[in-house]
């Protein structure tokens, strides 16, 4: 059987429609591709509100002077427990530098007070008023001299690290007991911008 109706052109050829994906309404060649606009475009001379069709509607434009505060992020958080061994070691360093700083002190305050000559006119006062015909009395400058001022001060920057390093540990003993009954503490943290 042969086909009398001769060459037919094929369904795809002859459609002139748009394709898949294109608008109904769009130019084929040389045109550039248009958006939508979510917005008609305003009336001529009109009020900024006001469109082409006669239609009122907002007009997006764009906030010029408007400045946006930050949001400043805030977190509550709870000290739930103190670690005693990280306690200790932060304690012992600082009552350490508490020690040297005391040592430190004491010297620069007699080196001031003996250049001042508080030593010698107190330590005058002192002799005059506990001596005797036999003796001078009591001799306060050989007594406060620096070596031993300085030993004094050392010895009671030994016993203050011991006791602030003990002290802090059983601080933290204390308050992760006391944590497990009421809490903790609550902190409010805020993020810095």
């Amino acid at each position: 059987m042969t086909d009398t109706r001769g060459q037919q052109p094929s369904s795809y050829e002859t459609y002139n429609g748009p394709l898949p994906g294109e608008r109904a309404g769009a130019q084929q060649q040389g045109g550039p591709y248009h958006p939508p606009q979510a917005y008609g475009a305003p009336a001529p001379g009109g009020r900024p509100g006001d469109t082409a069709g006669g239609q009122t509607g907002a007009v997006r434009r764009p906030r010029t002077g408007a400045r946006t505060t930050p949001r400043t992020r805030k977190a509550r958080l709870r000290v739930a427990k103190a670690d005693p061994w990280s306690v200790m070691k932060v304690s012992f360093l600082l009552s350490i530098a508490l020690g040297i700083c005391t040592i430190v002190a004491a010297a620069v305050l007699w080196m001031v007070m003996d250049a001042m000559g508080v030593f010698s006119t107190v330590g005058g006062t002192i002799s005059e008023a506990t001596g005797s015909n036999e003796s001078n009395g009591f001799d306060l400058q050989s007594f406060l001299s620096l070596p031993r001022v300085l030993m004094f001060t050392s010895v009671i920057a030994v016993i203050d690290v011991v006791l602030m390093t003990a002290l802090a540990t059983l601080g933290a003993f204390i308050y992760n007991l006391s944590a497990g009954f009421v809490g903790g503490v609550e902190l409010t943290l805020a993020e810095d911008e």
